[in-house]
Formats: structure tokens, sequence, C-alpha cells
């Protein structure tokens, strides 16, 4: 795929649904815990880590394909796990964990290392299965 970013139709959706996946994860990880257990799957708390930092690095590479740019965003969401690790043990009622740093970081960089496979083109292919691409942004 070429390094530019495509013209997407609904580019502002793809933003706003990319910059929810963030607030939801600064949210779910700075809130008190009763408040978001009962929403949380009863998963390891590392995969829940990894899957959220694997689909936020993901979704923003899609929409940023510029080589410089996606590592960008990557160095940013693996320097936001740690500065919300940092957050959480001012909260007193979270728990700062190292290896819940570790664990941001390897899943900003599974999603850093999707962006370089065919699965980059997933919105493309989202946006032709519904409705087409007329060029316009939306």
């Amino acid at each position: 795929m070429a390094a530019s970013t495509p013209n997407y139709r609904f580019l502002r959706l793809w933003q706003a649904l990319g910059w929810v996946m963030v607030l939801a994860i600064v949210a779910g990880s700075l809130l008190p815990p009763e408040t978001v257990e009962p929403i949380l799957p009863e998963w390891n708390d590392k995969l829940i880590h990894g899957s959220a930092y694997t689909s936020v690095a993901f979704w923003f590479a899609m929409l940023d394909r510029g080589p410089r740019r996606q590592a960008l965003w990557a160095l940013g969401f693996a320097l936001m796990g740690v500065a919300i690790e940092f957050l959480q043990r001012a909260t007193g009622y979270r728990d700062f964990e190292v290896a819940d740093m570790a664990t941001n970081a390897i899943g900003v960089t599974l999603g850093w290392g999707f962006a370089r496979t065919p699965l980059v083109g997933l919105l493309e292919w989202v946006e032709r299965l519904f409705g087409g691409r007329d060029g316009a942004r939306r």
C-alpha cells in the first residue's frame, strides 16, 4: 500500500471512532475499578491491555499511512500507556504496574505491525461495502 493516506469518504467518522477508543482506554484505566469491572469481560488483565493498545495503534495507522506519522502515533500511544500507569498510582484506588506498561507497548507494536499487512486496507473495504467511494470527504 502506498505511504499516502487514502481519501476516506467517512474520514470524520473514522477519526471520531478512534478518539472514542482513546477516551475508553483512558476512562477504563482511571475510573474506580468497581465502575468499569461490570463492563469488562472476565478476561485476563493483560489481554485487555494488549488488545486495547493493539486496536488503537492499528486504527490510527489505518487513518494515517505515512510511515513517519505512524511511528509518531505508535510512540504517542506507548507513552500514553506509561503516563496512565503513573496516573493510576496517583488515584489511590488503582495499581501501578510496570507489566501493564510493557503489555501496552507490545500491543502498540502489534498494531503498528498489522499496519504493514494487507489488513491496513480494512476501512477502505468497509467504505466500498457501504456505499462505494466517491472521493468526497464527510
